[in-house]
């Protein structure tokens, strides 16, 4: 029987098919390259190539989007109809678990698969992501960690292990050894995604803003060719830096350009500049009609089932545009899913559905309520997922609401603890200027 480029059997198999599955592999652990094609050439070159549609599937699942959902049970079926080696039937039970929304479930069943094949990198992905949006993060270097010692430096992919390991590090909050780690890997697999991200997302944790735009410079030809899907999302940490640099123009012009340029229609993609967008927002910065055009994108790629941090961000982007009644009817679809007797409805009744209730208010300029909600939930909000860097977004809007609500307890404590963490912030030292002027 065919093996992969990492040792594992495959069913139903070409050597032509396994070639292009290979570099599927490759690119889709990368972040880089066109995986897509390439799972879909390999499904062409050999129909009964189990892995081939299994790969496709995850790719789709993963992207949390209603529009991808009926493809990726169409795979998962196609799959399911080959003959399967054990491997295979256990990516195939964790795919089950995540097409009905229980992804806690998936991973339990990659996490104790990847203990007897802890070479599989696509199980490896498959979980990092699957815990990214359960909020988990975390977790990632201990799976990284136990696989690594079994691993050679010369096997391929031993870079993008090593990179993994070092995201999970970052959001264990352990930035030092994240750093080290992600640059050692980013020297052994220059393509990396992971590599480059999580030194930026160091850089944005230690509030070293100064050497997260050095950082992407310098390496900028390795990460924002039109060879990497997700470079988006490195502009946009890089918009960061300069919000946090008080370089507000230099931000709405990454807006306008790369972001806008590279973003992809699906959901997580756009969270990016809705992200970017409320942030300026808030600043007081002049966003004009780019709220309306943003909102149009978002359209059929949030449906309140699915996952509540697009659901967040799809909403941002429907309030600020004034359409009001879309964003209550994304609440009535978070409420149905929250009464559901499923994985996430808990996510959607305590955190989701909240979160978005308090950018309502917001919104509505209610700022009193908008701190009435945001609060209570602040330290449960890791249960959307997301970076610590994305979910701080609430953190932002919670302390600007304070200051607005004339809340001078409120806003100056939540001013010291972000100063706490960046005091080199432009924002975080203007949230305190404001918070002190308040009246006692």
């Amino acid at each position: 029987m065919l093996t992969d480029a990492q040792g594992h059997a495959v069913s139903g198999a070409t050597a032509e098919a396994l070639a292009l599955y290979d570099q599927a592999v490759r690119d889709y652990v990368l972040v880089y390259g066109d995986a897509v094609g390439l799972f879909d050439a390999a499904r062409q070159a050999a129909p009964d190539f189990a892995m081939a549609h299994i790969g496709k599937a995850w790719l789709l699942s993963l992207a949390y989007d209603p529009a991808f959902a009926a493809q990726a049970r169409a795979l998962l079926a196609t799959a399911q109809t080959s003959p399967l080696n054990e491997r295979e039937r256990a990516h195939v039970a964790a795919l089950i678990n995540v097409t009905a929304g229980e992804r806690g479930a998936a991973v339990a069943v990659l996490d104790r698969h990847l203990m007897c094949f802890p070479y599989d990198l696509i199980a490896h992905q498959a979980a990092n992501l699957l815990d990214g949006f359960l909020g988990r993060f975390p977790w990632i270097h201990r799976r990284a960690a136990r696989a690594l010692p079994r691993w050679s430096k010369q096997q391929p992919g031993y870079a993008t292990l090593r990179a993994f390991h070092g995201f999970g590090l970052e959001e264990a909050g352990d930035y030092a050894q994240a750093e080290e780690e992600s640059r050692v890997a980013a020297e052994l697999e220059p393509h990396s995604f992971w590599a480059h991200h999580t030194v930026a997302h160091v850089m944005e944790m230690t509030g070293r803003p100064q050497d997260g735009l050095g950082w992407m410079a310098v390496r900028e030809p390795m990460w924002s060719t039109s060879d990497h899907p997700n470079r988006v999302h490195i502009w946009w940490h890089r918009s960061l830096f300069h919000l946090e640099l008080g370089q507000y123009d230099a931000a709405l012009a990454l807006y306008d350009g790369p972001i806008r340029e590279t973003q992809r229609p699906f959901g997580v993609s756009l969270t990016n500049a809705s992200a970017l967008l409320w942030r300026l927002d808030l600043l007081g910065c002049d966003v004009g009609s780019r709220w309306q055009e943003l909102a149009g994108l978002w359209q059929g790629h949030a449906d309140g089932v699915c996952l509540a941090f697009t659901d967040i961000h799809a909403a941002m982007a429907e309030l600020r545009s004034g359409e009001e009644a879309k964003v209550e009817q994304r609440l009535a679809w978070m409420r149905r899913t929250a009464e559901e007797d499923t994985e996430r409805a808990a996510c959607y009744r305590d955190v989701g559905i909240p979160v978005v209730e308090g950018l309502f208010a917001f919104h509505r300029g209610d700022h009193v309520q908008t701190v009435a909600a945001l609060l209570p939930v602040r330290y449960e909000i890791w249960r959307i997922g997301g970076s610590r860097a994305q979910r701080d977004i609430v953190d932002w809007t919670l302390t600007e609401a304070a200051l607005r609500a004339d809340l001078r307890d409120v806003a100056l404590s939540l001013a010291y603890e972000r100063l706490d963490a960046r005091p080199r912030s432009v924002v975080n030292q203007r949230f305190l200027r404001q918070a002190e002027a308040l009246a006692a």
